[in-house]
């Protein structure tokens, strides 16, 4: 689904000269929820529309078709009006990291995430120190849209050569990871997760190592966590039954690995979510 999508987007870019690409103001310090990462990132929106609180055009609105394109260490912050159906892409230095999310005007309703090695030419790299050339002088669409179709077709390409790269024990991981992205909600544990897939408790935690440089319980609790990020932002939940939801037996424990992760309780971070809708 998301080659799909990108395809897709990349015969918009390529063949229209009305798709806009925004690049973000960045002359007032980021918000709180604001959204900062160290590397350049492209939000595409690809059905509906949204606005972002830092792009200064038409109050921020982005229609079906249009991008932002955020350079590292940088901010943006999406206001999520109406259903709409979100792309992002991160470009880090070994990987791109590709995460679908969709909104149905109340709530997100799912999210697609992927990331794939960068191998081979860094023609992505050229692409991008372009791209940041352009971001001077944003009213220069036609060379942005032009940028903007060679990084969606690099990215095509990173997709393509991903199940020539995966090792054996790499494809394993995408499908324990997987699995774990869609059961998260369950009472996962090493030892019964190594059990479903018919390997021993210490292999999961080298798959996890090798592969993911993430340990196998950091993992899990970072997808109940975005997973308690979406409850609090689209339901009226109680916060234990937020914990419930998202796996956690002890609400206690969630609000202390909540904390820890974001330096708010769910309680403040919904206070401060809800204080930046319109």
């Amino acid at each position: 689904m998301l080659t799909d999508v990108i395809e897709t987007l990349f015969r918009s870019v390529s063949g229209s000269g009305s798709l806009v690409i925004r690049f973000p103001d960045n002359s007032q310090p980021p918000p709180e929820l604001a959204c900062v990462v160290s590397f350049p990132r492209i939000e595409f929106v690809v059905e509906g529309e949204v606005h972002d609180r830092n792009v200064t055009a038409d109050k921020g609105l982005m229609r079906q078709g249009d991008a932002i394109y955020i350079p590292g260490g940088k901010w943006n912050l999406t206001v999520w009006d109406k259903p709409a159906v979100l792309l992002s892409i991160l470009f880090s230095k070994e990987k791109l990291g590709f995460s679908l999310q969709f909104w149905d005007g109340k709530a997100f309703t799912g999210t697609d995430k992927q990331s794939v090695p960068r191998l081979g030419p860094r023609v992505g790299s050229f692409l991008l120190q372009a791209m940041n050339e352009v971001v001077s002088i944003p009213e220069d669409q036609q060379t942005a849209r032009c940028v903007m179709a060679g990084l969606l077709s690099h990215c095509l390409e990173q997709l393509s050569n991903r199940a020539q790269v995966l090792t054996r024990s790499g494809a394993l991981f995408e499908v324990v990871k997987r699995y774990i992205d869609e059961n998260a909600s369950l009472p996962l544990t090493r030892e019964n997760v190594a059990k479903r897939f018919h390997i021993t408790p210490n292999y999961i935690s080298h798959l996890f190592r090798k592969s993911g440089d993430i340990g196998f319980s950091e993992y899990l609790n970072h997808v109940r966590l975005e997973r308690a990020k979406l409850l609090l932002k689209g339901y009226e939940l109680k916060i234990k039954e937020v914990a419930t939801h998202c796996g956690f037996v002890d609400s206690n424990y969630f609000c202390r690995v909540f904390r820890k992760s974001t330096a708010r309780s769910p309680s403040q971070y919904r206070s401060q979510w809800l204080s930046q809708l319109p």
